[in-house]
């Protein structure tokens, strides 16, 4: 049995991979929540409270790439010779 942990990022980073959006998708993450054993595995679990740590997931791992990207086009702009 996964831990809950391991099912909220690979359903984070399986929709990302998908929908290359972070606002998640209610239908999707219910989908998921069934089809990949998470109710099997946790029976207690809440769908909306899933859903609430996945969108979470999400968006940590948009602002890490939003700041990738920045720190990516900063050295690109710095490496970029000067007029003269």
């Amino acid at each position: 049995m996964r831990k809950l942990s391991e099912y909220v990022e690979m359903a984070a980073t399986e929709y990302l991979q998908e929908a290359g959006n972070a606002e998640l998708d209610a239908h999707w993450i219910a989908e998921f929540f069934q089809d990949n054993g998470v109710q099997d595995d946790y029976p207690r679990q809440d769908l909306i409270a899933f859903f609430e740590l996945v969108q979470k997931a999400l968006a940590i791992k948009s602002e890490r790439a939003r700041k990738q990207a920045h720190l990516q086009l900063d050295k690109a702009i710095r490496t970029i010779p000067k007029p003269h």
